[in-house]
């Protein structure tokens, strides 16, 4: 698939799903809604009828709109009448079973003369076989009295009936996760896929030279007339051998990463000045660096400078990064190496000037194959190995290796390592 057709399909699922999630959370609110609605309705019949009985047994009359919503879960019904604790209770419970609200509440008796609470109790319907004896209710004397009924728990009782949303809820959540999980690995599998297409072609183009250059000398060598020459027969013979073994050495490169994917990482740690060794990792570099007029500069601040580390590799992981900051300078590069010790070992920084990379390219430069892109050129050379390398290496020693970069103004590598 084109880049720009699968860009157009992940952008259309992914507007599709958030337009599902939208319209379910859409849903999910008007049921709340619409459940509230209906929760205050029952509750308004279940007073109302309340009040009606509790007028009835007094002998008064039903004043006026009694009932009062103070907010979305506490009612006050303004009776203004002769109150029995014992009665309230046993009808405001016998109404709420009939609305089928399974919802605990609490009420409070008020005096109307000076708004004070005489009495309030905790009502749980789950103990509706209570019996009213095993309560001890107090006897009020005066004539005037209202109460208050409070519903503590009514919002989580809304949710729990609304089972069937919160289970097409959780089923579009697992949809979601297993959409994006499956996003992921697609796009994770077409970088893949990208990475190991351009390493065949670096790897094409690396070949090819020293391939071109063998048989261009081998051709010349079949010449009769070149034994006349022995100059030129060993000129070209000895072409043949340096780009042999550059080849071997290309392919030798292959099969050590590949041994080290296997886990066979051998190491063989000694007791090593730091400063020493980065001195002559830098040695091999020091004539490429001049002709592009560049420089090295030590800071070597890290007073306690031995460590055990793998010489070879670790010359090898220094050589690499030095090798990077020189073919990623456009300009006359300056690369800065500095050490300092840490609290538990030592840091080694490897700083230049060069072209720097993106915060996208940042997340990249470590996995196998990956080379920053330079367009239609083949400037730099290698096959996107060096990186990946040097972070197998670090990991091996208990190390830690991190990079800062910013475009056009250079690239920081920080490695640290523990002393002992």
């Amino acid at each position: 698939m084109k880049r720009k057709a699968f860009r157009l399909v992940v952008i259309l699922a992914t507007i599709s799903i958030t337009g599902i999630v939208a319209i379910q959370i859409f849903w999910i609110r008007k049921a709340f809604d619409l459940g509230e609605k209906q929760f205050t309705h029952n509750v308004n019949i279940a007073l109302l009828n309340s009040v009606s009985t509790l007028c009835e047994l007094n002998g008064n009359a039903i004043s006026p709109d009694p009932i009062e919503q103070l907010s979305t879960n506490y009612f006050i019904v303004n009776l203004n009448n002769r109150i029995s604790p014992d009665i309230l209770e046993s009808v405001l419970k016998s109404e709420f079973v009939k609305r089928e609200i399974a919802s605990d509440f609490e009420y409070g008796i008020f005096d109307c003369a000076n708004e004070v609470m005489v009495y309030g109790n905790y009502v749980s319907l789950e103990n509706n076989d209570r019996k009213a004896s095993q309560v001890k209710f107090p006897v009020l004397a005066k004539d005037a009295y209202y109460f208050g009924v409070l519903f503590p728990n009514k919002s989580e009782d809304i949710v729990g009936q609304m089972w069937i949303w919160i289970f097409s809820s959780s089923i579009l959540v697992i949809v979601v996760v297993f959409f994006g999980y499956t996003l992921f690995v697609i796009l994770r599998q077409k970088q893949l896929s990208e990475i190991q297409a351009d390493f065949i072609n670096n790897m094409t183009h690396e070949f090819r030279t020293p391939i071109s250059t063998i048989s261009l000398s081998s051709e010349v060598l079949k010449s009769a007339d070149i034994l006349k020459t022995p100059d030129r027969l060993h000129n070209y013979a000895n072409i043949i051998n340096l780009e042999a073994t550059r080849l071997q050495t290309q392919v030798d490169r292959v099969l050590q990463i590949a041994s080290l994917d296997d886990g066979d990482v051998q190491l063989s740690k000694e007791k090593t000045d730091i400063h020493s060794l980065m001195v002559t990792a830098s040695e091999n570099l020091r004539l490429a660096i001049s002709k592009k007029n560049g420089k090295i500069i030590f800071e070597e601040l890290a007073s306690e400078c031995e460590i055990f580390v793998d010489r070879l590799h670790f010359t090898n992981i220094i050589y690499n990064l030095l090798d990077n900051a020189l073919k990623y300078s456009h300009d006359a590069p300056l690369i800065v190496l500095r050490t300092k010790n840490t609290d538990n070992g030592i840091q080694v920084t490897i700083e230049d000037n060069g072209q720097g990379m993106t915060k996208e390219q940042l997340n990249l430069i470590f996995m196998k194959f990956y080379r920053v892109p330079e367009g239609n050129l083949h400037n730099v050379k290698g096959f996107g190995l060096g990186l990946y390398y040097v972070r197998l290496i670090v990991e091996a020693h208990n190390g830690s290796i991190q990079v800062k970069s910013e475009p056009e103004k250079g690239t920081t590598f920080i490695i640290t390592l523990p002393i002992q």
